[in-house]
């Protein structure tokens, strides 16, 4: 098993409430990570039919069984326990006492906020980032990094990527969609989450999904949400800026995973990805959502926007660190173009907070440029780390040009 990039802050705030509960995307990895992570504790699968029917008929007498604690996984099964683990937590005055995990389309976090209040911490695990990607001994070439994605088990079992996502789409997005939504027309919601996938990088447009999926703007609405809680896409909230000018006020669309995203506009094969007309918009998938994985494993509020005022001007990302933003222009062109640094030029006139500007690219070499650094695909990660750590990433600009070869 690799080492997840969460795992350090696991253990830590494990030390420090009784519980940590670990959310996150079906076969993210959760399951792996609690088990390798804390080995000395018991473990048990409330997915199971056995021991969920001991812990439902005689929770004291189930939870009795762990006296050194366990990692309990799937708890979204058993909501009511958690009032008994509640009971245990103040019985017992320490920290360290359980790992939780669970899947939130079914509720889990409203279940734990309200019988773990100020008990636990709550961490969200996402599929691989390109470092974990890696450590599995997966190159970074960009047309396999947008076909296979970063689901574990594809990589852990080098299993066929097309196959994998396709099953993974019909065990659990169909599933999960039909159990949260009550979704019926089965059909139509596979055409809506295709049209998601055709939709990537856009201003959401609930009416125009709706009309092409053949259903109302309600049940557009609803089902995006049923996506949304499922952990399948997330929302990139525009910028909310003390600023003359109008900005928008909707959100955008993207996916988890950006190779669920290439499985579900058809892309059955990387090398289509050189000509595909969506491979600029599957490109700015993949480093929009590198940038939450990155927040999320460090434990950290998102703090992505992006920049879309009346007259046109836009920013691809902007990353939020205290009072400083950074602006990041995001192009999957292998070649550096003088015209990638308008926008970031023009919305720098308008937002004196910005202290970085950033174009991350296709290609596989950092550049330090009077308009703005110029950082690769795989060396994004690495940059926002600088980030966090400085005021101002200008550091950062050496240590990240990774590669992008295989």
């Amino acid at each position: 098993m690799i080492q997840r990039e969460i795992a350090p802050h696991l253990q830590r705030l494990f030390g420090q409430y009784p519980f940590v509960t670990v959310t996150g995307p079906r076969q993210s990895g959760k399951t792996t990570l609690c088990r390798a992570t804390f080995g000395d504790l018991a473990y048990a699968d409330l997915e199971r039919p056995r021991t969920r029917a001991f812990a439902s008929t005689d929770p004291e007498g189930f939870l009795a069984q762990f006296p050194g604690g366990a990692v309990l996984d799937e708890v979204h099964r058993l909501p009511e326990l958690l009032s008994y683990l509640k009971v245990i937590a103040d019985e017992k005055g320490r920290n360290g006492l359980f790992v939780l995990t669970g899947s939130e389309q079914f509720g889990l976090l409203d279940s734990v906020s309200q019988s773990l209040a100020g008990r636990t911490a709550i961490l969200r695990l996402l599929p691989f980032t390109l470092a974990e990607r890696r450590l599995c001994g997966v190159g970074d070439r960009l047309e396999d990094v947008l076909y296979s994605g970063g689901y574990p088990r594809i990589h852990d079992q080098d299993l066929n990527p097309s196959e994998a996502l396709g099953a993974y789409y019909e065990t659990y997005v169909e599933r999960d969609a039909r159990r949260v939504g009550q979704i019926r027309n089965l059909d139509a919601f596979d055409v809506f989450v295709r049209l998601c996938a055709g939709r990537i990088g856009q201003l959401v447009n609930l009416s125009a999904l709706g009309a092409d999926a053949g259903v109302t703007h309600a049940t557009a609405a609803e089902w995006l949400s049923v996506l949304v809680r499922c952990d399948i896409v997330f929302r990139l909230p525009p910028l909310r800026a003390n600023i003359r000018k109008r900005l928008t006020k909707t959100p955008k669309v993207y996916f988890h995973d950006v190779g669920l995203a290439s499985h579900l506009l058809g892309i059955e094969d990387p090398r289509a990805l050189a000509s595909s007309h969506m491979r600029g918009a599957l490109f700015e998938n993949l480093v929009v959502s590198e940038a939450l994985k990155h927040r999320y494993n460090r434990v950290r509020r998102p703090n992505l926007s992006f920049y879309r005022d009346s007259s046109g001007r836009e920013c691809d990302l902007i990353y939020q660190r205290a009072e400083h933003l950074t602006a990041i222009e995001i192009k999957s062109g292998m070649t550096v173009a003088s015209d990638w640094f308008k926008p970031l030029a023009r919305i720098a006139e308008d937002l004196p907070e910005i202290a970085a500007k950033v174009v991350v690219y296709g290609g596989t070499e950092a550049q330090r440029r009077t308009a703005a650094d110029v950082i690769p695909y795989a060396g994004f990660a690495e940059y926002l780390q600088q980030i966090d750590a400085e005021p101002y990433p200008a550091a950062a600009l050496g240590r990240a040009a990774g590669g992008g070869g295989d």
